[in-house]
């Protein structure tokens, strides 16, 4: 699954959702995490009230399943949860990126809370529909008895 965090620094999540300039996106499973690509903001971000430009980033994080911030508007929390990503809020901008990451995978290794279970099943390729095989063959062989 795909986990963001707004952040100033590629260390910390230090950075406001609507405020932020960059948000570093990782991949992350039961095995461990690699960072995919840091997506980056241009504009008057700070601007209060600026609904505009909260939808690039929503847009840019639809296949996420989490987004970690700092902090983060009712507006563009609501935004992310229709998109199905959860925001999640720092304890501190002191909290640091490698040890939420580290404790995800320790998560999902154990007994991630249902929520997190629901994300990830949504983040999952579909998986064939073996029962749909069985009764077609069973079709098939009643036609040609």
């Amino acid at each position: 699954m795909k986990v963001a965090f707004t952040t100033r620094d590629s260390k910390h999540i230090n950075a406001h959702f609507g405020w932020s300039k960059r948000i570093d996106v990782y991949d992350v499973d039961t095995k461990g995490y690699r960072f995919l690509e840091t997506l980056e903001f241009a504009g008057d971000l700070k601007e209060d009230g600026n609904e505009d430009k909260l939808e690039p980033k929503v847009k840019a994080l639809e296949d996420c399943t989490i987004v970690y911030v700092s902090a983060i508007g009712g507006s563009a929390a609501a935004r992310l949860i229709r998109k199905n990503v959860t925001p999640i809020k720092a304890q501190t901008e002191a909290d640091e990126i490698r040890d939420v990451l580290t404790r995800l995978v320790q998560t999902l290794n154990g007994s991630p809370p249902p929520w997190l279970r629901k994300a990830l099943q949504k983040s999952q390729p579909p998986q064939p529909d073996s029962s749909f095989d069985d009764e077609l063959e069973t079709i098939e062989e009643e036609l040609l008895v």
